[in-house]
């Protein structure tokens, strides 16, 4: 990482605050993994088909879509911790709400809210480490950042497989989010960084540079196709483990963690090995190429059970060294310092594209071709990030 994300950093790292704003972001993708988990609860409560049930999933995301860059955009201008606390806020009310909902499209309304909250939690605690960890701590921070996805989602599958049904998740994750908007503003006590005097003509000016640059663009893209081919198989793993092997809700869940949690040890392998030289785009075609063969074999192929698991573990393992280097190169790619916090949000947005396209895609071949069919998507996404880690590969030269 370079300067170009942050500018002056604060010396030694702020290891306490770092470990609050990675939480606030494990907190955040708990509202991710706890509509995974209630997929099943939710189909037979609201009589959903899978591809209806997967907008659970991909609302999150749709929003992020649009809202990748403005939220960088906000963050730049009126600061990251207190868009942080904000984005804490929206996810608690979203969840408390959501928790009394009647129907299906008052529980989704509630979840456009939390996506939100979402957005901003994920723009703004990336620009809000910056400011608290020193030069030589920053691979390492975030690799533990980058795990915040897999960690908050192995969580929820494991503590919602155990609650008697999907109502008191979403009050527990409601007071837990209400909570670390309190820890953020009383234990991160990190000054903002907000410019003066700059106009909104000139983020919009700052905004369309980092839109058009082919760094950003390219990064923007791996994350497309790496959440796209993670959550074309994360979302429905609950789904696709009590189909395939039979097994209950709660063994489900369980195993479902287990595959998802081998996904922080990925990045935080990421940050190790990038700290020892690796190449960023030798990683990141590692990843996409792991993900597409062992995907294609989970959807495609009549394995058994237990190698489709140990396939599924495989694959969110070796994909999780995409994330911590993607997100670890936003400070290389940024076209002009200071806009750090817009490439991550660019980032973001590519990353949330893949997950509305990634669940969506695969629920509808699913209802209308079966399991085998979701390979399909699965392999043309893969040779796509095959396609733009060679491309990085002249990036990360210049």
């Amino acid at each position: 990482m370079t300067a170009a994300l942050a500018g002056p950093q604060a010396a030694p790292t702020r290891w306490t605050a770092v470990a609050v704003v990675v939480a606030s972001g494990v907190v955040a993708a708990l509202q991710v993994g706890k509509g995974a988990i209630a997929l099943p609860a939710l189909r037979t409560e609201f009589g959903l088909s899978l591809e209806s049930a997967g907008w659970i999933m991909s609302v999150f995301a749709l929003l992020g879509v649009v809202g990748g860059i403005p939220a960088g955009a906000a963050v730049a201008r009126f600061g990251d911790r207190r868009l942080l606390a904000l984005g804490l806020a929206a996810l608690a009310l979203g969840s408390a709400v959501g928790s009394t909902a009647g129907s299906f499209p008052l529980l989704l309304g509630t979840r456009v809210l939390e996506g939100l909250g979402f957005l901003l939690v994920v723009v703004a605690a990336p620009a809000l480490l910056q400011r608290i960890v020193a030069a030589p701590d920053r691979d390492l921070a975030f690799g533990i950042w980058s795990a915040f996805m897999p960690g908050g989602m192995a969580i929820a599958l494991l503590l919602g497989a155990a609650l008697a049904g999907w109502r008191p998740f979403w009050i527990a994750n409601a007071v837990l989010a209400g909570a670390f908007v309190l820890l953020v503003l009383f234990a991160v006590r990190a000054r903002e960084r907000v410019p003066d005097g700059l106009s909104w003509r000139e983020i919009g000016g700052d905004a369309v540079l980092t839109a058009t640059s082919r760094g950003p663009l390219l990064l923007a893209g791996a994350f497309v196709l790496y959440s796209l081919l993670y959550f074309a198989l994360a979302s429905f793993l609950p789904v696709l483990l009590m189909e395939r092997m039979g097994v209950a809700v709660a063994a489900a869940g369980a195993l479902s963690a287990v595959a998802v949690g081998a996904n922080v040890l990925g990045n935080l392998a990421a940050g190790l090995l990038l700290g020892r030289g690796a190449a960023r785009w030798m990683l990141i075609a590692t990843a996409a190429t792991v993900m597409t063969l062992t995907g294609i074999a989970v959807f495609a192929l009549p394995l058994p059970p237990m190698v489709v698991f140990l396939l599924c573990v495989l694959f969110s393992g070796v994909g999780g060294l995409l994330p911590a280097t993607v997100l670890g190169a936003a400070g290389l790619v940024a076209p002009k310092p200071g806009l750090g916090p817009m490439t991550l949000g660019l980032i973001m947005q590519g990353s949330n594209l893949g997950q509305v396209i990634g669940p969506v895609a695969v629920g509808g071949v699913v209802d209308a071709a079966g399991w085998p069919a979701a390979a399909v998507p699965v392999a043309v996404a893969g040779v796509l990030a095959l396609v733009v880690a060679t491309l990085l590969r002249g990036v990360f030269r210049a």
